[in-house]
């Protein structure tokens, strides 16, 4: 201690630097760990320290931390080392591996909330000295830890700091899949399964994932049946056109079949559905009835509203009766689906309720009509007017030959 007094006072880092690590280096390899933790603080508080002999001490004793088994001692010196880094930018990177080391312990002894509140102290998108890509680690494990502990708004905002463009550069395809893993967990929760399937999409176009058969193919699939899954509107309609565009889904038959099935103008039937396609479904949501029911009963919704679109398009009027026997639904239910639509605008309908019927047509009024019948009348004379002209044309034409 008093060689390191002589060569701090004469502003000698390189030396300084030397000397304090070997006295934290010889404290450690006599197993006198007080003496250690005593001397780490000792060494950061001396007056006039310089900056790079702290630096240099916490990364020599950030290297016995994977050498200490026991638990008391290793927590002990981790809570040495971030009281030391506390406030220092010049060791904020140190601070943040060592905080990422605690939430890990804490992780491993089940305490996943505490592990998240320690790891979500670090405000590491701010760390100027840290790389992106480690910067990007360390918010994907705020992410999970978050997600660990059911704090799905937090994990939101965590989810917020990472940068999108960073996720395409090509030595990142590994964080890009583990971001889109987490966001689909993050999107599982409130099923928002447009959200999931555009996720998928993500992790689809992964270039690292194109050379992996096994896992495109996964993920095409999961596409599919997400699209399926979304309630119908634009984006929905959008998105279902456009991967049935995709050439590798000809190696997936089924899947481009239902895929088809929904697109086409056409009735589906839901127990015929079931039975074409029911090994493939039950790959990804498991048996009917299962933990992913609901999975089932909101494919079977979509299947509902995509029949009634269908007869939308091709009836006028229809009863109550017939439109149930066409959903293979109770009358009750098949109501419920029609307000359902006609809620979401998806349709226009009107339920006559005394009468029994269903109307799918909007009834015009009068100033429509009359609009409409003159501007019928108006094209009408604009064509006949065209007409005439190139009549003329060609009469005039003709003579000048003759």
């Amino acid at each position: 201690m008093a060689i390191e007094k002589q060569t701090r006072n004469a502003e000698d880092t390189r030396a300084t630097s030397r000397v304090a690590t070997a006295i934290v280096r010889i404290a450690y390899e006599a197993k006198q760990w007080e003496v250690l933790n005593e001397k780490l603080v000792q060494i950061s508080k001396r007056r006039g320290q310089l900056k790079t002999v702290v630096r240099d001490v916490v990364q020599e004793a950030m290297t016995y931390l994977d050498h200490i088994k026991e638990k008391p001692i290793k927590l002990a010196l981790i809570d040495t080392l971030r009281t030391i880094t506390e406030g220092k930018i010049f060791v904020e990177i140190e601070r943040a591996r060592l905080t990422r080391i605690l939430s890990q312990i804490k992780e491993a002894e089940g305490n996943i909330q505490e592990a998240a509140k320690v790891l979500q102290e670090l405000q590491v998108e701010t760390f100027g000295q840290m790389e992106k890509r480690e910067k990007v680690d360390f918010l994907l494990e705020q992410v999970r830890l978050c997600l660990d502990n059911k704090d799905y708004i937090r994990a939101q905002i965590m989810s917020n700091k990472i940068n999108r463009k960073l996720l395409g550069e090509p030595d990142c395809q590994d964080l890009k899949l583990r971001f889109y893993e987490q966001m689909i967990r993050y999107y599982a929760h409130d099923n928002t399964y447009i959200e999931i399937c555009k996720c998928y999409q993500n992790i689809y176009e992964t270039p690292s994932l194109q050379s992996d058969t096994a896992q495109w193919t996964t993920a095409l699939q999961k596409i599919v049946l997400y699209v399926l899954l979304s309630p119908h509107d634009n984006t929905q309609s959008d998105l279902l056109h456009h991967i049935a565009e995709d050439k590798k889904l000809q190696e997936i038959p089924k899947y481009k079949d239902l895929l088809r099935s929904f697109i086409t103008v056409e009735l589906v039937r839901w127990k015929l559905l079931k039975e074409l396609y029911q090994l493939e479904l039950q790959t990804h949501f498991g048996q009917e009835g299962g933990p992913n029911d609901q999975l089932w009963r909101d494919l079977r919704h979509r299947v509902v509203e995509h029949n009634i679109r269908v007869i939308a398009k091709y009836y006028t009027r229809i009863s109550v009766g017939r439109l149930a026997e066409l959903l293979d639904l109770p009358q009750d239910e098949s109501e419920s689906f029609v307000a359902k639509l006609v809620v979401a605008k998806s349709i226009f309908a009107k339920i006559d309720r005394p009468a029994g019927v269903v109307v799918f047509v909007k009834a015009q009024d009068p100033n429509e009509v009359l609009n409409d019948w003159a501007g019928d009348v108006g094209d009408l004379l604009e064509l006949l007017e065209k007409t005439t002209h190139l009549i003329h044309r060609e009469i005039m034409v003709h003579n000048v030959k003759v």
